[in-house]
């Protein structure tokens, strides 16, 4: 189903989130929006998320910088930014324009991971209740979208989120425990999810964060 972009507003993607669905672009340049309610759904579960012990080391070491809630706008335009192998995009200027009036209502969160004080990576996504949208992430740097995940993720877990959608599984997702489950399914644990209440933790204490890292290493 395609949407001409001045009939969508904020107020109209939190309502389609609830109701499952997620918008898309065409292309980069594209100027309808399209939502899309696949018969497969991508989730990450939260409870049993995997990190490789490689990169426990890395989030132990001073590799990154990794903050949130810091520059959505620079995060959401490097996910739509060109990259090699992914010429082309789904998020386009109406795209950018929406997320960017939800993280200024304070309901689309970013990540970001900074080396040499240089942004390197990040992911961006909606919160509502205790489910996680994520939309998109990009890296620049080798593990940096996968360190922004691992924050993510902690942050969910201490915050009892409930629900991490994926929207579809790729194999950079499905090496930390990313599962396909049916619409139907689906939309049992949504209902769920956003009618449970949580917490965003943006700063979370680093005695937290190391406990989750930990914990989902199976260390």
């Amino acid at each position: 189903m395609s949407r001409r972009n001045f009939d969508v507003t904020a107020d109209l993607m939190l309502r389609a989130y609830r109701a499952g669905l997620f918008p898309m672009a065409e292309t980069r340049r594209g100027d309808r929006l399209y939502w899309l309610d696949p018969e497969q759904r991508g989730i990450l579960p939260l409870e049993s998320f995997h990190l490789p012990r490689r990169l426990l080391r890395t989030l132990g070491s001073d590799a990154f910088d990794v903050t949130v809630d810091t520059d959505f706008p620079a995060v959401i335009a490097g996910c739509a930014a060109a990259a090699p192998g992914r010429e082309d995009t789904w998020i386009n200027a109406d795209i950018e324009r929406l997320f960017t009036e939800l993280h200024g209502a304070g309901v689309a969160h970013s990540v970001e991971a900074y080396s040499g004080g240089r942004l390197v990576g990040g992911l961006y996504g909606v919160a509502l209740g205790g489910a996680f949208f994520g939309e998109s992430m990009f890296s620049r740097a080798r593990d940096a979208s996968k360190v922004a995940l691992a924050h993510l993720v902690a942050r969910l877990r201490l915050g009892g989120f409930r629900l991490l959608d994926t929207q579809f599984v790729t194999a950079h997702l499905s090496q930390f425990g990313a599962l396909e489950i049916a619409r139907e399914d689906y939309k049992v644990i949504l209902a769920e999810a956003v009618d449970t209440p949580a917490a965003w933790l943006r700063t979370p204490s680093a005695a937290a964060l190391r406990g989750e890292f930990h914990a989902m290493a199976g260390k």
